[in-house]
């Protein structure tokens, strides 16, 4: 009995289908990457930290982006690498393990778009209202929202994971190559309507909200810049809106992917993956996009190298 147990709590996961011969150039690419979002998200927010200049609303702003980045490519690239090198019967998960990333991608994607609600309106407050942006969005002000945006998205996930665990499960195959909410129910031969309901309606919530928030504030700014004398402010205003509506797309095809995948079981093979991409491309992107795009931070990343370079010359 204790042994049927166990078993029943070992779930297989079928993950990426990678041929014995592309294994190596797999890992290794999917590492650098890993490695790069690390490095690169790890660094704009020490350097963002430790500046005081800096100590902005929109550079906080970076510094959220940057740590649920981090926090959403460490959920499902380090188990991708260790599931490359394994054959794809002896991929296995233990089951509260996978409900620990599910929690963990669903986390991130839903903090990935109630973060970017707060950048729109913050681009809005300070390209629409100059005058009032200071007296609006305070270093206060900010803290507060992202710890709304965090926490709204924590509720969510935790409400959307419970009606997922009360289920008994008579599957044990994952095929989508991470753990989801949608992997995990569909192990239950229960009814699953409130399950659909629910997953449909937060995502929904959680989607539209932020699609209506960010095409508001960013119509406000379009109309704001054409009606604008000064072309200087508009150039710089379209180009930020440029960048994080370049984001917001990426992020947006990457987010329907997967849901859209769940709902169409022959393309289960090819979409596997294009449903990692929303744990990859934007993590990777968004610090170069934010980052080395903005003057200010490039102009203080040059500064700590040549700072770093001179210190080492006084060296003996």
């Amino acid at each position: 009995m204790e042994n049927q147990t166990f078993d029943a709590d070992i779930i297989s996961i079928e993950g990426l289908k990678v041929t014995p011969q592309a294994s190596m150039p797999a890992f290794v690419l999917l590492l650098l990457i890993y490695v790069f979002i690390m490095v690169s998200n790890v660094s704009l927010v020490v350097l963002i930290s430790m500046e005081r200049s800096l100590h902005q609303p929109m550079y906080l702003l970076y510094c959220n982006m940057g740590v649920n980045d981090v926090f959403g490519a460490t959920a499902v690239i380090p188990r991708l690498l260790s599931d490359v090198f394994t054959p794809i019967t002896e991929r296995s998960i233990h089951y509260i393990d996978c409900v620990v990333q599910a929690f963990a991608t669903h986390f991130h994607a839903g903090t990935s778009h109630t973060v970017l609600m707060i950048m729109a309106f913050d681009r809005y407050a300070a390209i629409c209202n100059p005058l009032l942006y200071t007296a609006i969005m305070t270093n206060r002000m900010v803290v507060k929202l992202s710890a709304g945006a965090w926490a709204a998205a924590f509720i969510s996930i935790v409400i959307l994971l419970s009606l997922t665990v009360r289920l008994t499960r008579c599957r044990r195959v994952i095929i989508n190559p991470f753990c989801d909410n949608a992997s995990l129910f569909k192990l239950s031969c229960e009814n699953l309507l409130v399950n659909h309901i629910y997953g449909l309606g937060s995502a929904v919530v959680i989607l539209g909200s932020s699609l209506g928030t960010i095409t508001l504030s960013y119509l406000r700014i379009a109309i704001m810049c054409c009606s604008s004398k000064s072309k200087g402010l508009s150039s710089k205003a379209l180009q930020t809106c440029a960048t994080h509506l370049t984001v917001y797309v990426i992020m947006m095809v990457a987010s329907f992917t997967p849901m859209i995948i769940h709902r169409r079981p022959e393309w289960a093979v090819s979409g596997k993956i294009a449903s990692v991409m929303f744990f990859v491309v934007p993590p990777a992107l968004n610090p170069i996009i934010y980052g080395l795009n903005c003057k200010e931070l490039r102009q203080k990343i040059v500064s700590v190298f040549h700072r770093i370079k001179v210190q080492n010359g006084k060296k003996p």
